[in-house]
Formats: C-alpha cells, sequence, structure tokens
C-alpha cells in the first residue's frame, strides 16, 4: 500500500490541475483555487474526495418543547437515511462534558443522509427524550429541573431501549464515565438488540474499572504501574504500608497518585503523600460517592504522558485497529506556583479548561521509534481488550525507566530508549471541538465530521441490516479552505472570503480561541463562504516592520488547547525538519488507514489537505483582506480587539468587519466611560454604579488599610468587588469583604500571579484567573447583593426538582445579547445567571461547557412577563445610545419587579464559545437560530454594514 499511496501522492499536480468541485446535488463545478481544500475531486483510485455534508439548513426542533423526531416517517424515499440515537448524560460527574461531547457530535453529523434524535440519562437514570436545542445548553443543571415538562421521559430504561428500537437505526452513546463506559448502557442495548457504537458491555466492564485492567495489561505481557486497592473499610494501614515499602516508597512521604477505579479518567485524580494521606483521600473520595474501588498509584516522576486515538477500520467483526498520531501532554508552569501546583497532574481543570497550565503536542517530542512503538502496543492492546470502532487510550514514556519499574523486563514496553506504559483505557473519549479525537485525526486528514461518520459507519459492519446505509458514499462536511490568495481566486463567482480572527494578548486570548474556533466550524457550514481562521499573534511577536503578526492557520494547527500552542505549532510546522517529521509519520498513517477504508464504499477520501501556515504583518493581512474582499470576524477579546484599535485600521481600509464600530467599542471597552455615556438615563430606568479607578502603582504603594478606609467612604459601602478597568468581563474580578482580602489581592498583583486560589479571601469563592500581565488600572465599585437563586433537581441528587429563590432583595444578575444594525439594535431573551461557587462568576462558569447555570429565558417564577419586556426595552435603549451594531453583550442587574437595570458592563466581542448564553438566547427565539445560522446572521450584518 505504502508505494501505491506515494505514487497517488505523485498525481497531486494532476488534481490540482483538474480543478473541479462538487456541488450540493452531486454537479462538477469548476474552480479556480488549485490551492484550496476543495482541490479533491472523486477517483477510484484515489484517497482524497469532496463531497458535502448536507447539514446546513436541516430543520431542527421549531422550538424547544420539542421532545423528539418521528423516526417512523420516514419515507420510502429517505428509506436510506441513517437514523442515529445521540445519547449523552448519565450518572457520572462527567456528565456536563458528555452534553459537550453531544453537541459536537450533533454539529458535525447531521445532514440530508443522516437523522439525529437526542437523548439525555439524568443523575438518578432516568431516561428522556429532548430536542436538539437542549444538547446546547452549557450545563445539564439548565435544564435538569425543567426536564418532566420539556421532555418526553421513559416509565423505565427497558421502555428507552424499546423506544430507541422502534425509532432509530444505530445508537451512539456520549456517555462519559459510568453507565457510558463501564458497560451499562451497551448490556441495555445489547439486551434489546439495539445496534451502538462502541465497544461491547462485556469488554467495557474489563476496561473501564483501572484495577481490572491493569491486571488484564499485565497479563497479555504489558508493563503496568504499580498499584494499590482501597476498597471500603476492609483495608488496615499496615497493608498499605508494606506495599509502599516494597515499592521503595517512605511511608511517610512517598508521592502517590491517588484515583478512583471506576470514575473516567479526570474526576477525583489527586495526588498524596503517604501511607495516612494517601488513605485519607480514598476515603475522602469513597464518602463523597465517587466511587467506593480507589487506586494508589505510584507517582511517575520524570516521564512524559501521552495518549492516541485508535480507530478500527475492519470489516464485520473483524477488527484491523490503526492507532493515530499520538498526542504529548505537557504540564507547564507560569509565573508564582505554590506546593500544590508543583504537583500538577493531569486532572479534570486542566483537560477541560483552556490555560496555559497544560499543553499538547502532535506529534510527540518523543523518538521517532518510540512513537513507532506507542502505536504498535496502542493496536495491539486494543485488539487484545476486544475494543470496537474508536477509543483512546493513554499511558507514559519514561525516557529513563524507574527502578520500581525493573521487575518488567521482557514485558512489552521496555526498549532500549525507556519504558512505555499503558494506564487508562478510555471507551468513549471526549469529542469537544478541540478534543485528541479530532486533534489527532485532523493530523491525518479527517475533518471533525469525516472522523465521526467514518466510525458510524464502521459500527454499521456489524450489523447486516444497516448494509444499505453503506452503499452510498458518506457525504463529507464542510471543510476549511484555502490559505493562499491570487487573482484567480478573487475572481471565483459567489464566493465569499471570510477571515475568523482571534487570539491576541489579553488575559481573555484562550477564551477567544474557542470562540473563535467555533465561529469557524459553524461557518465552514456554508458552501459559498470561503472560511480561513487566523491568529492574531501576541504583542512581543513582531513582524519586519515593527507591527503585529497575524497567522493564517490549517484546519490542524486551530485545535489546540491555547494560543501559545497555536503559535509553537505554527512556528514548528515551517521548520523543515519538523515538517519532514510530521510528514513522515502523517503519511505513515494514511497508508495504514487506507489499507483497508479503501475497501469500504461509504470512505469516499480524507478532506483535509496538509497545508502550511502563513505569516503576515498586521499591515499587511488587513491589505489583503481588503484585496480579496473578505469580511473579518472579530473574535478577539480585550485589547484591540474591544478597544476599537482593530475596528479602527480595518474600518481605514474599508474591510467590513462584525460588531460595533471604532468609537462604540473604544468607548464600551472603557467601564467609566460607559456609565459616563449612560448616566443620564436613569430617568428611564437604567441605572449605572459608582466607580473609583486606581492605579495598580498607587495600591502597591500606599498601605492596604489606607486604600480600604478610603474606598469604603467614598462608594459608601461596606463589600468591594474589584475589576481590570480595561480587560475583559472574567479575569481579576474578585469580592473584597475586608481589608485583609484587599491585601491579599494588592499581593497577587505584586506577584504577577496568574491564578488566585479557591478560597484566598475570607468568604468563600472559587478559583480567580489573573489577567496576565496585571492590569495597569483597576475599577472598584460597590458590592451589589443580588438574591440567592438554587436549582435543585435530581442531577444533584434531589428528591424534588425546581428553583429555590427567596427574593429578598429583589435583584438578579442577568445578560443578554444584542442583535441588529445601528439605531435598531433588538434584544435577545435575558439569561439570570447563576453562580456555583462564591460570589462572582468564574472563567469556567462563564465559558467552560458543562459547567456554570444559566435560566434562559428567565423563569416566570422570578422574572414576570411584563418586568421582562421593560427590561428589553432598556437593554435595547442603552445598545442604540451607545450606538452598537452587529452584535453585543450587556451584563447588568436586574429589578424584577420595576423592569429597571444596573448596569455592569457591555461586550462588543462577546464570548462565542460552544456553550456561550448567546447560543442560549438565539435558539430561545422563535423559530430557534441554531449556531450555524446565528454566525451567518452576524456575519451578514457585517456586510451589510457601510464603513
Amino acid at each position: 500500500m505504502a508505494s501505491s499511496y506515494l505514487s497517488f501522492a505523485s498525481k497531486l499536480s494532476f488534481l490540482h490541475n483538474g480543478n473541479y468541485k462538487n456541488d450540493a446535488v452531486g454537479r462538477n463545478l469548476l474552480f479556480d483555487n488549485p490551492n484550496s481544500y476543495k482541490w479533491n475531486r472523486k477517483f477510484s483510485d484515489s484517497c482524497f474526495s469532496k463531497t458535502r455534508c448536507s447539514g446546513v439548513g436541516v430543520t431542527r426542533a421549531a422550538s424547544t418543547t420539542e421532545a423528539v423526531v418521528d423516526n417512523n416517517r420516514v419515507s420510502k424515499e429517505d428509506s436510506r437515511v441513517l437514523r442515529v440515537g445521540l445519547v449523552c448524560g448519565g450518572p457520572s460527574a462527567e456528565r456536563g462534558i458528555s452534553l459537550n461531547s453531544a453537541r459536537s457530535v450533533l454539529d458535525h453529523i447531521e445532514g440530508d443522509d443522516l437523522q439525529v434524535s437526542c437523548y439525555y440519562i439524568d443523575y438518578d437514570m432516568n431516561a428522556f427524550a429532548i430536542s436538539s436545542a437542549q444538547v446546547y445548553s452549557n450545563t445539564p443543571a439548565d435544564f435538569d429541573f425543567k426536564l418532566e415538562s420539556l421532555a418526553k421521559g421513559f416509565s423505565s430504561l427497558d421502555e428507552f431501549a424499546e423506544h430507541l428500537a422502534a425509532s432509530v437505526d444505530i445508537v451512539f452513546p456520549v456517555i462519559h464515565g459510568r453507565f457510558g463506559e463501564d458497560g451499562g448502557i451497551q448490556e441495555l442495548l445489547e439486551r434489546h438488540n439495539v445496534p451502538f457504537v462502541g465497544t461491547g458491555s462485556r469488554e467495557c466492564r474489563k476496561a473501564f474499572d483501572k484495577y481490572d485492567a491493569s491486571l488484564e495489561l499485565s497479563k497479555q505481557g504489558f508493563i503496568t504501574v504499580p498499584s494499590f486497592l482501597v476498597q471500603g473499610s476492609e483495608i488496615e494501614e499496615c497493608e498499605l504500608s508494606k506495599w509502599f515499602t516494597s515499592n521503595q516508597l517512605d511511608p511517610n512521604s512517598g508521592k502517590v497518585v491517588v484515583k478512583p477505579a471506576r470514575a473516567g479518567s479526570s474526576i477525583g485524580v489527586t495526588v498524596a503523600y503517604g501511607v495516612s494521606d494517601s488513605l485519607k483521600k480514598a476515603n475522602d473520595l469513597i464518602s463523597e460517592g465517587i466511587d467506593d474501588k480507589i487506586l494508589v498509584e505510584i507517582f511517575l516522576e520524570g516521564g512524559s504522558e501521552f495518549t492516541a486515538i485508535v480507530l478500527d477500520v475492519g470489516s464485520g467483526f473483524d477488527c484491523h485497529p490503526v492507532v493515530l498520531l499520538p498526542t504529548e501532554v505537557e504540564i507547564q508552569f507560569h509565573g508564582s506556583v505554590d506546593v500544590r501546583e508543583e504537583d500538577a497532574i493531569f486532572n479534570y481543570r486542566r483537560k477541560y479548561l483552556p490555560t496555559q497550565q497544560v499543553a499538547y503536542h502532535t506529534p510527540p517530542r518523543f523518538p521517532l521509534k518510540v512513537i513507532e512503538n506507542i502505536r504498535e502496543g496502542a493496536s495491539i492492546l486494543f485488539r487484545q481488550l476486544g475494543l470496537r470502532d474508536f477509543a483512546r487510550i493513554d499511558g507514559w514514556f519514561l525516557p529513563n525507566s524507574m527502578h520500581a519499574l525493573s521487575s518488567s523486563a521482557g514485558k512489552f514496553g521496555r526498549t532500549e530508549l525507556g519504558t512505555i506504559i499503558y494506564n487508562d483505557i478510555n471507551l468513549i473519549s471526549g469529542m469537544e471541538q478541540t478534543s485528541f479525537l479530532f486533534q489527532q485525526a485532523s493530523k491525518v486528514g479527517f475533518s471533525h465530521s469525516n472522523i465521526l461518520r467514518s466510525v458510524i459507519h464502521r459500527a454499521c459492519l456489524r450489523f447486516p441490516n444497516l448494509a444499505s446505509h453503506n452503499e452510498v458514499s458518506a457525504h463529507l462536511p464542510r471543510r476549511s479552505k484555502s490559505l493562499p490568495f491570487d487573482e484567480a481566486f478573487n475572481k471565483r463567482e459567489g464566493i465569499r472570503k471570510i477571515f475568523v480572527l482571534f487570539g491576541g494578548d489579553t488575559s481573555e486570548r484562550q477564551v477567544s480561541l474557542m470562540s473563535g474556533t467555533n465561529v469557524w466550524l459553524n461557518l465552514l457550514a456554508f458552501d459559498e463562504l470561503d472560511v480561513t481562521p487566523c491568529l492574531l499573534a501576541p504583542s512581543d511577536d513582531h513582524s519586519d516592520d515593527g507591527s503585529r503578526v497575524v497567522w493564517s492557520l490549517p484546519y490542524s494547527l486551530v485545535l489546540r488547547h491555547t494560543t501559545e500552542e497555536v503559535l509553537d505549532a505554527c512556528i514548528e510546522a515551517i521548520e523543515p525538519a519538523q515538517a519532514a517529521l510530521t510528514s513522515h509519520l502523517r503519511n505513515q498513517v494514511m497508508n495504514d488507514l487506507m489499507e483497508c477504508l479503501k475497501k469500504h464504499s461509504w470512505f469516499t477520501g480524507f478532506d483535509i489537505a496538509d497545508e502550511q501556515p502563513v505569516r503576515y504583518s498586521l499591515e499587511k493581512w488587513i491589505k489583503l483582506a481588503k484585496e480579496v474582499q473578505a469580511t473579518v470576524f472579530i473574535a478577539v477579546h480585550g485589547g484591540i480587539g474591544e478597544d476599537g484599535t482593530l475596528q479602527s485600521l480595518l474600518e481605514s481600509e474599508g474591510v467590513p468587519h462584525t460588531g460595533p464600530g471604532a468609537a462604540a467599542s473604544k468607548t464600551c471597552m472603557d467601564k467609566v466611560a460607559t456609565s459616563l455615556a449612560l448616566s443620564h438615563l436613569a430617568d428611564l430606568g437604567v441605572l449605572t454604579i459608582n466607580k473609583d479607578v486606581r492605579r495598580k502603582e498607587d495600591l502597591l504603594n500606599m498601605p492596604a488599610l489606607e486604600i480600604w478606609d478610603e474606598l469604603i467612604s467614598k462608594l459608601q459601602c461596606e463589600t468591594l468587588c474589584v475589576k481590570p478597568a480595561r480587560d475583559g468581563c472574567s479575569t481579576g474580578v474578585a469580592r473584597l469583604c475586608c481589608v485583609e482580602d484587599l491585601a491579599v489581592y494588592i499581593k497577587a498583583l505584586k506577584d504577577c500571579l496568574l491564578r488566585i486560589p479557591p478560597d484566598s479571601f475570607s468568604k468563600s469563592h472559587g478559583m480567580i484567573e489573573m489577567p496576565s500581565p496585571p492590569p495597569e488600572r483597576l475599577i472598584f465599585e460597590p458590592f451589589i447583593e443580588t438574591d440567592e437563586i438554587v436549582v435543585s433537581s435530581k442531577s444533584g441528587g434531589e428528591k424534588a426538582q425546581g428553583l429555590v429563590w427567596k427574593g429578598n432583595s429583589r435583584w438578579v444578575e442577568i445578560t443578554v445579547g444584542v442583535i441588529g444594525t445601528l439605531g435598531s439594535m433588538r434584544s435577545l431573551s435575558p439569561s439570570v445567571t447563576v453562580k456555583e461557587t462564591g460570589d462572582i462568576l468564574s472563567l469556567e462558569e462563564k465559558f467552560q461547557g458543562g459547567t456554570g447555570i444559566n435560566l434562559t429565558p428567565p423563569p416566570a417564577s422570578i422574572v414576570s412577563n411584563e418586568a421582562l419586556e421593560r427590561c428589553k426595552h432598556r437593554i435595547e435603549l442603552i445598545a442604540n445610545t451607545l450606538q452598537l451594531e452587529g452584535f453585543s453583550r450587556i451584563d447588568a442587574f436586574l429589578n424584577v419587579d420595576s423592569g429597571e437595570v444596573l448596569i455592569i458592563e457591555v461586550n462588543t466581542v462577546p464570548g462565542m464559545t460552544p456553550s456561550t448564553v448567546l447560543i442560549h438566547q438565539a435558539l430561545a427565539e422563535q423559530p430557534p437560530m441554531y449556531p450555524h445560522k446565528f454566525f451567518r446572521t452576524l456575519l451578514d450584518l457585517a456586510s451589510e454594514r457601510i464603513i
């Protein structure tokens, strides 16, 4: 196969000269850009092709109260439409991540040839058919308490399975942890003869339990990490002490990892020291109900963690696993770190929240032979454990093998260069937009849709009654378009060029990456758009003329954890030796894949080309945008993305862009200027908060007590809220209840801390991300007390479901999007924000999918319809007074009786992540605006503006 593939690769110039493209109905259309991702055409002997997933414009639920499509009504003409049941949720703590995965899968597989119905399992194992709109909720808590009124419930899991047997062709489970990966849902589906994607129940049970899996791996000849099982209260301390001694660990201080045996790969994983600390943390996990089987493992010092996606490309029950390009997981430290950070492990927060605490490298920075051994071992493990379709296998590479593992001589993993250990098997890997599955798949030619549809079609091969669905070629996704631009491209009729810009160097640059990635992927849904993702590099990365730098990015380089990763990947990609190594590994994996995929009629080819990033100065990038008549979709949060600088540069060249113009952006970026601009609206029910602005230098040089006394005297309050004057809405915001709290905050500024640890202040709070570098000016204002809203739901183990709200102060916090043209902005439905930890919404609660609660629209039990309408009218008054256009987000406090609003801030480039509140509000419209339509609307508003 290698020679035939290389032969095919040598024909690329022929393909380029062919210049053909398939449109939605299969006609061949001439196109002019030879370097576009659309250079593929169908050839019987080629492994690249271009087809279109017709997901755009698919009719979805008409409202959030609709439950599920009646799949039994598929007509004879649609009999080859594959009906997929997407099941998410579950009883584990990772059910929020499961919702994120379901959202991503839904976005990328639904089309005219594939119909998706959505289902949800709650904390208490009750099953519901939910609308696709509910999948876009930020967290299950957003709708758990109203499931019984909005969704179709089933009396039992057996009734649920019977429904699936009658209503869908195949089930795609995306439940992480318990019931999803432990064989629970698989056994249910097997009992009712329902086809499903993934590994069978018996194999799941064996692989999911980390202790049982470790025993099986050792039995199969693999090196394993020495571990000790703590189960209930049966274990005596002396037994664990003997284990410490036998593994050359100090019983009083030896460092170990304590983790649940059956709770996924992230939940409850912690570091412990010595026997007593290990038992305490193990028993804590047991008492918290996370698991009753806890593993104590040796802490692997000096090694590098890796993870590898395995794809089965065989036929029927013939397994042929191919391991994609593994990813190295690097834990990083920046600035001041305490001892807890020194024990960093790849935990839940590092895995799912984009910060600089972790970096990914695909392929790993290991010797080539080690990478090949990792792929070989993961493939053997996949086959020997009887896994199916796809899985993720995690492990460690230890360059210098540890003495504790010396007894493993002769087992797989021992190499001249070090030791390879596999320690965790994930049967249902996370499928968020930038997850390992998509990172690694894109490196070897798969788009999101292509890899997911390949997994589904592979699963169908095990079920003879689904064979007809594999006789037609699977529709491939809308792909990222080309990086190069030429005159031929400019003349392409009917194609609009879009640049999506994200990054920058503010404290919200990682959220900007999430926003830009989400916008880019959604706009790829439209064939008439040619969308290029672009990274605004940090200000310390200058071009030759001293100006800022922008990188145009290929598909795979966007799918990274942080902007720093993206930038490093760009530099690596253009380094000749690294580019050659990556290309070699890519070709090797693609050869392995094509050996079997070429036999399947449903596989029509890889759809992501191997492109290089292109570096521009900001000035040249803007001129390029003007030359190709591009519209710029701005997703840069804070800094030049929101203070009017970028808008002014684009407008001076006549380049249309999303969001408000330069003047309005400048005003809204300055929270003091925003308050002044709205101060005359008090009689109309629009109120502003008194503010005091202080320079960081003054805070560092004055006694904290003197500052505190001045602030509470001037602002006439007892509790303060502090926030950066010109940063985003999420970092550096804290409640200060006393002078000691102020001193802690000032010290964090002085020490340039990246994070203030939980509960550092006198009142309980979560992790507070800090701006880097620290802001030069800070705003102090009275802390506004709002009424606590408690969401009581079955997901929390409560018997009753609903909202608990005392309503003493009559004020609640809201956030609301506005959309429209200059002078005619319209308010979307406001969302009531519910804080889960402390008094300030954390970065996670705002932007990390699976956390944070937003009630959209506000429940009538809290805000009456009359007050809601008055609120929306005042929000529109604010937007038009500030001369907003396109879209923005306004944060405020709302008086639930009068509808008065007290302005917090206005965000002209609001968060656009997959779990952003703007999506919830767009879905609350009638008819609902799904993400791809919502972002297209914002883009069209930008294109229509007069500059």
